[in-house]
């Protein structure tokens, strides 16, 4: 085990060191020097949608991380942030009736993450976290959670592996694909008595198409994400098509920061029907479940 571990950490630390190795030889070719590099901006969204869920309603979503850029490298590790409009109401402050809770299924979400690019394969991790009252972090396995049947962080931290190709780096492709498992935390099957038998490894695929009509500005972006096994994190019993959408962005740069404006529509075309296609409670668990979706924003990138 030492070994492996030894491997694992000199494997990542060359993967890290490479660019900036390279950077060292070539002090003379100054378009490959690694430079630093970070992302800050904001955006705020009339809905807040994920991977083919409405995930809350009016939302402010702040994002800061720092790294470096190379020619055909780039390394980011940072912080995104969702408030919403309703999550001030938090779940535990308010009584439950007939109707649920209202303003009370979404809280706070607070993520870390980190990516690493090499000419055009990407890699990362995402740890997501809700503000539900227990640790930050949660790895728990599988025994723990059935020893103490699932109260261990419940529901409010998993983390996430990332695997994907971006055909835009080396073509004039927008083409891409990426592959999302969740490694840990609250991702588990249940039994028809409620009991936990295993972990999910709930897993995601999505393949988009990002075109720029750079005249006017603008992006058009295109997008179907695919769940291939059963996963109760995003309610399906076996392979499901969960998402399909479509999204227009216009940016406009100034001096210092870029402006945009983005309309994005989605839809989640397993088992739609009328009660689910849109569901009126809006304050209500349910509302979740709700599989034709739209939102508009504008972000501000520095």
């Amino acid at each position: 085990m030492n070994n492996i571990l030894k491997f694992i950490s000199a494997t990542v630390l060359a993967v890290v060191a490479f660019p900036f190795v390279n950077c060292a030889h070539a002090q003379e070719g100054e378009s490959k020097r690694v430079s630093f590099g970070y992302d800050a901006g904001a955006e705020l969204y009339s809905a807040y949608l994920w991977r083919g869920q409405y995930n809350g309603g009016l939302s402010f979503q702040p994002t800061l991380a720092i790294g470096y850029d190379g020619e055909k490298t780039n390394l980011r590790i940072g912080t995104w942030w969702n408030v919403g409009a309703s999550d001030w109401g938090f779940r535990k402050d308010l009584e439950e009736n007939e109707n649920g809770n209202p303003n009370t299924y979404f809280v706070p979400e607070v993520d870390v993450y980190g990516t690493f690019s090499f000419f055009g394969v990407n890699v990362g991790f995402t740890h997501y976290y809700y503000f539900g009252g227990s640790n930050y972090f949660c790895w728990n396995n599988l025994k723990t959670w059935q020893e103490t049947e699932g109260m261990v962080d419940e529901n409010t931290s998993t983390t996430e592996v990332q695997l994907g190709y971006d055909f835009g780096e080396l073509t004039d492709v927008g083409l891409y694909v990426n592959w999302y498992s969740m490694v840990a935390g609250n991702d588990f099957a249940y039994d028809e008595e409620g009991n936990i038998t295993k972990r999910n490894f709930s897993s995601y695929l999505e393949v988009g198409y990002d075109h720029e009509f750079e005249d006017f500005g603008l992006t058009l972006g295109a997008a179907v994400g695919m769940v291939p096994w059963a996963s109760d994190y995003y309610g399906t019993e076996k392979f499901a098509v969960t998402c399909v959408s479509l999204k227009l962005e216009k940016d406009w740069e100034f001096e210092h920061c870029i402006v945009g404006l983005i309309g994005q529509g989605m839809i989640n075309p397993t088992g739609i029907n009328k009660d689910n296609a849109y569901i009126k409670a809006s304050g209500d668990d349910k509302i979740c479940q709700q599989q034709l979706n739209g939102t508009i924003g504008c972000s501000i990138w520095f």
